[in-house]
């Protein structure tokens, strides 16, 4: 295809997997919650709010990022956040989605484990049935926090198994290491749970050998800085173990400076098992499309590229053999 149009970019099936269900709390919906719940903002107005938005690492985002979650208490609460993800999900022709959620920024503000999960799933049942979109729930540890409060948070968890597909690691990165959770994650892969951890963002390779030696995690979120370790390389590539990259994410907590130096195209080159995802989009200035546009156009990826990266999210999703083959079918087809 000799000149491609960001409309054909958005046409591309894709699955998403790495994203955060809490950050895509857009700031309109996030004043209607507040002022529902009656819950005070810091922030007078919108526009205030978005200019508040420049991070320079990922604890500024963070901090930012709990307190905006603040305004979710109630299940219809968790059902129109992710109801309104969804929706722009059907706008990027995103068909499968694997969420994450963060039990533990609720629970410790004495919001319920069920309240949160029955409203986030009842909008996974309903985007299944009206929109054709597929999804899957991963369950995220707060990794700044103690690994007793994950193993509480997992066994909080336990009733609504059926309701969780896998268990990850986000939040802080720099200063707790995968090794501090390796006991719950053993608890959670023996429950029947996949497993996924953030490594190698703002930590560094070595936190990705962790996520893998110890937690055994089928699929490492972020991961950009594995070309720091030529042998984690090559393992990536001989197990072909995914990488959920989000490179606008990453320019936004300056793990890049640039979009243009992102080494999203090299990992893809070296054949890497890398797809494209938004991570935090109310946060980051992208949804899912937006993201692959802005690749596009900074990286100078190929149309084979941006199908290589729409069919990777699919080989890396835990959709079954069967799905996954349909999907790649559709976009070979393109």
């Amino acid at each position: 295809m000799s000149t491609i149009e960001p409309s054909q970019i958005l046409k591309l099936p894709k699955a998403e997997l790495h994203i955060h269900i809490e950050g895509s709390l857009e700031p309109e919906l996030m004043f209607q919650l507040a002022k529902r719940n009656k819950v005070n903002l810091r922030f007078k107005n919108i526009d205030e709010i978005k200019k508040a938005y420049q991070f320079h690492n990922l604890q500024s985002f963070l901090d930012i990022y709990y307190e905006g979650a603040g305004v979710l208490i109630k299940e219809q609460d968790f059902f129109d956040l992710t109801w309104a993800y969804l929706l722009r999900c059907q706008q990027d022709n995103v068909v499968h989605t694997e969420i994450f959620f963060d039990p533990q920024t609720h629970t410790e503000r004495g919001i319920s484990i069920e309240t949160v999960l029955t409203g986030i799933n009842r909008a996974l049942v309903q985007a299944q049935k009206e929109l054709g979109i597929s999804s899957f729930l991963i369950l995220c540890f707060l990794r700044h926090l103690s690994q007793d409060s994950a193993i509480a948070t997992l066994e909080q968890a336990m009733p609504f198994k059926h309701m969780i597909k896998a268990v990850g690691l986000d939040s802080s990165e720099v200063g707790h290491p995968p090794s501090k959770f390796e006991k719950v994650f053993t608890m959670a892969r023996e429950a029947g749970f996949e497993c996924v951890a953030h490594a190698g963002e703002e930590g560094p390779a070595d936190y990705i050998w962790q996520a893998l030696d110890l937690l055994k995690v089928s699929r490492v979120d972020h991961g950009v800085r594995c070309l720091e370790d030529a042998q984690l390389v090559e393992k990536l590539k001989r197990d072909g173990i995914p990488l959920t990259v989000c490179p606008l994410s990453n320019v936004k907590l300056k793990v890049f400076e640039k979009l243009e130096q992102h080494n999203l195209k090299k990992m893809l080159d070296m054949g890497i098992l890398v797809m494209i995802n938004s991570d935090d989009p109310a946060y980051f200035g992208g949804y899912l499309g937006e993201n692959f546009i802005q690749c596009w156009h900074c990286l100078n990826l190929t149309w084979q590229d941006l199908k290589t990266l729409a069919k990777n999210s699919f080989i890396a999703s835990f959709l079954s053999p069967e799905k996954k083959q349909q999907y790649l079918r559709l976009i070979d087809g393109m």
